[in-house]
């Protein structure tokens, strides 16, 4: 079976999945049998030897198929990479490679909920004696994780002799002490296994831990190249199901331009402009995936190029941002101007055709986009490098708390 066929399969069964509020953990079963996360691994290794334009191309149709499972497969997408990554470095990860043509895969464990301060931690990395470790604490946003055998998990990490850094932890969620729930709360991407991953003193080895700043460098722009994919995708299926059903629709306004819903000019002028739109969106992430290509393709003279790989990597992200920025209006505005094609049964529960809103609307909150318009006007303007790495919480600035008190 090929991928279209099995997104063809996959789609069928979305809007149902939608209306249950079921998870689609099957679907994600007949992924991982297809190769899906292994496309990136070398074929010498059991996998596809897949571009990242590549990959990304099918993220975008698999999108539109069901617009939860390219974002579920977001994090294992980014581990990947780092294996990758480490590998042309000369740290063998055959294993992990292995791994992955068998059809393991990785969900994301970075955030943690409330207020915690930026640039700290709750989730803890404590070293033992035996130079093992016990991870402790509790993620947020874990996407994808509910569906994987591993998590890849962002930690401060703590060891006797050594001041407390941060790195990344490789955690097999089959362990006892890993607890992952699906309570993800959002009006939609609801079946993207984005709740929370509980961690009990997990057992972790040595070397399933990595420093933070050996990290692929490129992860920023990767993972939000994924959300444009993710996007492209739900601007792709809503256009199918609006030109679906302005074809077969029967029912008519009396002050309508034509006796066809059809042939209505102004209904098909919106139906090619959201078509338009998608056309763009689809372009432009395209576009990004090949500068993300671009850094990946340095790693093997990384150590001894540094500053080509970062002028590489720091072009990706400020095109990534760029296109979150138009992206990001393109597909909101379709998903909500397309209703204007059809009367009030186009906003039925039964049919669906909110969810494509409510999908874009959700993934577009992930990083919100006026922050990067503005990294994007400080780089051109200023030279200002984009950030990397960025995180959420709590934020203390000079003043504030005097400002606080004033109030």
């Amino acid at each position: 079976m090929t991928f279209s066929e099995l997104f063809a399969e996959i789609g069928a069964g979305a809007l149902q999945r939608e209306l249950d509020d079921v998870l689609p953990d099957q679907e994600v079963r007949r992924l991982k049998e297809a190769g899906f996360g292994a496309l990136r691994v070398p074929t010498q290794y059991g996998g596809r030897g897949a571009s990242i334009p590549e990959l990304t191309q099918l993220w975008i149709d698999l999108a539109a198929a069901d617009s939860n499972l390219p974002q579920a497969l977001r994090g294992h997408a980014a581990l990947v990479e780092d294996r990758l990554w480490q590998h042309a470095q000369g740290a063998d990860q055959r294993v992990w490679f292995e791994r992955f043509a068998a059809g393991e895969i990785a969900g994301n464990a970075w955030s943690e909920v409330g207020a915690t301060a930026i640039d700290t931690q709750q989730t803890v990395l404590t070293g033992q004696r035996d130079g093992s470790y016990l991870l402790s604490g509790s993620k947020f946003y874990t996407t994808g994780t509910i569906y994987a055998e591993w998590a890849d998990v962002y930690v401060r990490r703590e060891r006797p002799g050594h001041e407390p850094d941060f790195a990344i932890a490789l955690v097999d969620t089959r362990d006892p002490e890993v607890t992952v729930s699906d309570d993800w709360d959002g009006f939609g991407q609801r079946g993207s296994g984005s709740g929370t991953t509980t961690f009990a003193a997990a057992p972790v080895p040595a070397e399933h831990v990595l420093a933070f700043g050996e990290r692929f460098p490129f992860q920023t722009a990767l993972y939000q190249l994924n959300l444009l994919a993710v996007l492209t995708g739900i601007g792709k299926a809503a256009l199918h199901d609006f030109a679906t059903r302005v074809r077969e629709r029967e029912r008519n306004y009396s002050h309508a331009n034509a006796a066809r819903v059809r042939d209505d000019p102004q209904v098909l002028a919106r139906i090619g402009e959201a078509s338009a739109a998608v056309y763009a969106a689809e372009a432009t992430t395209l576009r990004v995936a090949g500068a993300v290509q671009a850094v990946a393709d340095l790693a093997p003279v990384a150590s001894g190029e540094p500053e080509r790989v970062a002028a590489a990597n720091e072009a990706a992200e400020i095109e990534s941002s760029q296109a979150q920025v138009v992206v990001t209006d393109l597909v909101l505005g379709l998903t909500s101007a397309l209703f204007d094609t059809l009367g009030a049964s186009g906003t039925a529960r039964s049919a669906g055709l909110d969810r494509h809103w409510r999908n874009a609307r959700t993934v577009a909150s992930h990083n919100p986009r006026i922050l990067k318009a503005r990294v994007v006007g400080g780089h051109l303007v200023n030279g200002t490098p984009p950030p990397y790495a960025w995180a959420i919480g709590r934020t203390a600035r000079p003043g504030a708390e005097a400002g606080a008190s004033a109030g």
